[in-house]
């Protein structure tokens, strides 16, 4: 599926493909963390099918809890996550966040993982008063 995107003042705008069958939650305490809410929605991407169109993105180096460096990507201007992926040689993916892609209402998570980090309450959300907008 071809999708397109960009961060939240509009610097970053990228195109590229995805399968919409592979977006995922993440319950890391790193994605918790980073995103500054419960967990991460994201969807792969290879790094050769991602287009930047406009702006240049920062870097951020994270250490994982298994010594892992993975490279956190975002908007310099507004600070808007854009994708994380591997450091090192050879073809990466993206992992990009579904947030800030335009067709993200057309995409729906498969899976969940780090669910052993998962806040409790998470599952209980359908039960959460609901306000339409405000």
């Amino acid at each position: 599926m071809k999708v397109d995107g960009g961060c939240h003042c509009g610097y970053i705008s990228y195109e590229t493909e995805i399968d919409p069958d592979s977006v995922f939650l993440c319950h890391c305490t790193d994605c918790q963390t980073l995103s500054g809410t419960a967990f991460r929605t994201v969807v792969p991407c290879p790094e050769n099918s991602f287009e930047l169109l406009t702006g240049q993105l920062k870097t951020y180096i994270k250490t994982g809890e298994s010594g892992a460096e993975r490279p956190q990507v975002f908007c310099p201007e507004c600070g808007t996550q854009i994708y994380s992926t591997s450091v090192g040689q050879g073809p990466r993916q993206f992992n990009l966040r579904v947030g800030t892609i335009r067709q993200r209402a057309e995409l729906k998570p498969g899976a969940q993982y780090w669910f052993r980090s998962a806040q409790k309450w998470v599952m209980d959300l359908a039960g959460v008063r609901q306000i339409a907008k405000g």
